[in-house]
């Protein structure tokens, strides 16, 4: 067994992760080519990384012209405690008003802690919503890694 096959996360531990994860980093390609890397509050529908932005952002314009996208969630301090998953997608930007509530609802209790929204703000998202899209990546190859797994022996 080779160690990269030792490190690799089985799919309930790349689950654990990224329900435990607190922020994505979307990278697109940007319009001279190069990658454009931005730190987001992500939620999982199913088994997909969804997030909620603005419409007229780079990432947004990025992914309009070319889906492809690069994700990460890793956590860890030292070399010996890293895990990631890293995904490799193709975006589906959403501009449907009720799906972008929705997702911007999941994205506000999942960080708040909330288990419901107040009126006030439910509403206030709602206007939010006309400003914003829901992005979901559809994975096409993914790679995760737990260094914990090595034993201390690099």
């Amino acid at each position: 067994m080779s160690r990269r096959d030792q490190i690799k996360l089985s799919e309930e531990e790349q689950r654990e992760l990224l329900d435990s994860g607190r922020v994505v980093v979307v990278s697109s390609i940007g319009a001279r080519g190069w990658p454009h890397s931005m730190p987001l509050w992500y939620v999982l529908r199913g088994t997909e990384i969804w997030i909620y932005t603005y419409a007229k952002s780079q990432k947004v314009k990025n992914l309009e012209r070319d889906p492809r996208a690069t994700l990460l969630v890793e956590t860890g301090h030292e070399y010996g405690e890293l895990r990631g998953v890293q995904i490799e997608a193709e975006a589906e930007i959403n501009r449907d008003l009720e799906l972008v509530y929705e997702v911007g609802k999941e994205l506000t209790l999942r960080y708040s802690g909330a288990a419901s929204l107040e009126p006030d703000a439910a509403e206030a998202l709602k206007a939010q919503a006309r400003k914003r899209v829901a992005v979901r990546f559809e994975p096409r190859r993914i790679a995760t890694w737990d260094h914990r797994k090595l034993g201390g022996t690099y």
